[in-house]
């Protein structure tokens, strides 16, 4: 599930597609409309970034952010604060980009744990790196231990739904 967007959201709506999953696009009206990507199986256009963001949490996982802007900084900093409060338990949150996100990280670091706003285990909710099989392996270890989700579930599910 991604924005549905072009660039990097269509690229992850193909790998999914292509790994024979399903592929969902959370889009938005914005004022230089973005057309869902043609690697979705369903999307869904909202008006409301809050919204899109409900849909985004309900329907997932895991979280993992590429480098991005303000939409990008908003969405990660409500899962994070999501996760930190326990509303969605021990939900993995990757940053893809090391170098992007190491002034975020640093601000966090720095002024808000400094401040006292958040605390030091806090940054534990984040995992960093530049590896694309570093983001997988950590989404596929957390899903496995936490939610017990299993490769068997998976093939169990397709067969009886006919897929």
């Amino acid at each position: 599930m991604t924005g549905g967007g072009p660039g990097i959201m269509e690229a992850a709506n193909r790998g999914a597609k292509e790994a024979g999953g399903r592929s969902i696009g959370c889009n938005i009206e914005l004022p230089k409309e973005q057309s869902p990507n043609a690697y979705l199986d369903r999307w869904v256009t909202f008006k409301h970034f809050f919204v899109r963001k409900v849909m985004l949490v309900k329907y997932s996982y895991a979280f993992i952010a590429m480098p991005g802007g303000f939409g990008t900084l908003d969405e990660v900093t409500e899962a994070a604060t999501l996760i930190q409060t326990g509303k969605i338990a021990g939900f993995p949150m990757v940053l893809v980009g090391v170098e992007f996100w190491k002034p975020f990280l640093d601000f966090m670091r720095n002024t808000l744990i400094k401040e006292g706003t958040i605390d030091p285990t806090d940054m534990d909710l984040l995992f960093v790196t530049d590896s694309a099989e570093e983001a997988a392996a950590h989404v596929r270890d957390i899903g496995l231990q936490r939610f017990g989700l299993t490769y068997e579930q998976r093939i169990r599910r397709l067969w009886f739904l006919g897929e």
